[in-house]
């Protein structure tokens, strides 16, 4: 089983209280965390935002209220044209304190449609049919099912905001196209041509922070399982991740075109932060080998702080099977999955460009019996926060 020593559990505990105090004036708090509301019809998530008595919704009011990041990204969260989701979020579950917590609230967002259940009208899984959930540009039973929502204490600079939902999977230099055993390509080279790389989006988000414009880029690829030995969701995350790679690389990255037309990267020098479920663990788990080895060891990205929580190496030790063949560190852990075919794994990632002051990171997970404990079966995920200095 993967050890951890008390020495460090102490250590991790206090990281956990240390997290339940509000940032102050001099630092900046970002998290990202993935709620699991990616719900069965389209239309649900919007009826629990609007009822006002979700029980998971409640949950993560306490966790925000808890936890008060400046800036959090929620992914599985659906997508709803027809709603405003911030301000339900805001109004019928923030604005009312849980558990004792003081209420919180984001007076701006972020939020776009998505490429999960929007269909293509191809046969993109190879099943003879073209109108199946394998079928949209991103596995989804309905357009906008496991979406994303940007919520921030500061301004989002909106006419600044690029996305890149329709960017090509082939448009990607040295794209991993999946192929049979024998060599020939899974898809067809008129679906190979259209096949967009996102399967859900890629944001770039300008944050307006006092003098700093901060740039959260945002996303959610694809697990890498579910597919055949083609391993066409492992290739497709491999290059999802690496997409921000080659986007922030200060080299450039002419070839990036993002839908209103827009070609290049984020430019060298811009101060950014990488948020989301990456759905890769950097050791253990069926991502492609070296996925988020992309991101955790470019130059231009501050990888150093490790998310840590006592909550993820009690849950190892407590829930053995699979977790006592990783070599991944439990305390890093940031996904509760089955115990006898995968394990718990370190999926969900803030990483900030070089140049930005790390303050701290961690998890919330707190172990069994500890402060908030109840709440953190709203998801098979764990909030991740990061803590820069103003």
């Amino acid at each position: 089983m993967r050890p951890i020593h008390l020495a460090l559990a102490t250590l991790l505990a206090l990281t956990a209280c240390e997290a339940a105090e509000p940032p102050s004036d001099t630092r900046l708090r970002i998290a990202t965390f993935n709620i699991a509301m990616g719900l069965e019809q389209a239309g649900d998530l919007t009826a629990a935002l609007r009822g006002g008595d979700d029980p998971r919704l409640l949950k993560l009011a306490a966790i925000l209220q808890q936890i008060r990041p400046d800036v959090v990204l929620l992914n599985e969260f659906d997508y709803d044209p027809d709603a405003d989701a911030a301000r339900l979020l805001n109004d019928n579950y923030l604005a009312q304190g849980h558990d004792g917590r003081e209420p919180i609230r984001y007076a701006h967002h972020f939020r776009a449609a998505v490429n999960t259940g929007e269909p293509s009208g191809l046969d993109l899984d190879g099943d003879g049919a073209t109108d199946g959930p394998g079928d949209a540009w991103g596995f989804g039973w309905f357009p906008g099912q496991y979406g994303m929502l940007l919520l921030s204490r500061f301004e989002v600079r909106r006419d600044q905001v690029r996305t890149f939902r329709q960017f090509r999977w082939s448009g990607l230099p040295g794209a991993r196209r999946p192929r049979h055993a024998d060599g020939r390509s899974f898809y067809s080279d008129a679906v190979w041509g259209e096949l967009r790389l996102s399967s859900k989006s890629h944001w770039d988000v300008p944050l307006r922070i006092g003098d700093l414009e901060l740039h959260l880029l945002a996303h959610h690829p694809t697990p890498p399982v579910f597919d055949g030995p083609e391993d066409r969701n492992g290739l497709r995350n491999f290059d999802e991740i690496r997409f921000w790679r080659d986007y922030t690389d200060p080299a450039g990255a002419d070839f990036v075109i993002d839908d209103a037309g827009a070609a290049g990267g984020i430019g060298p020098g811009t101060p950014f932060v990488i948020a989301g479920d990456f759905n890769a663990d950097p050791h253990d788990g069926d991502s492609t080998t070296g996925a988020i080895r992309q991101l955790l060891e470019a130059d231009w990205i501050d990888a150093g702080c490790t998310p840590l929580s006592a909550g993820g190496a009690a849950a190892a030790a407590e829930q053995t099977g699979v977790n006592q063949r990783q070599s991944g560190d439990p305390a890093a852990d940031t996904a509760d999955f089955n115990d006898r075919y995968t394990g718990n794994l370190r999926l969900d990632y803030l990483l900030p460009s070089r140049g930005l002051r790390v303050l701290g990171c961690g998890v919330f997970w707190p172990e069994p019996r500890a402060d908030g404990a109840g709440w953190i079966d709203v998801s098979d995920h764990r909030l991740v926060w990061l803590d820069l200095a103003l």
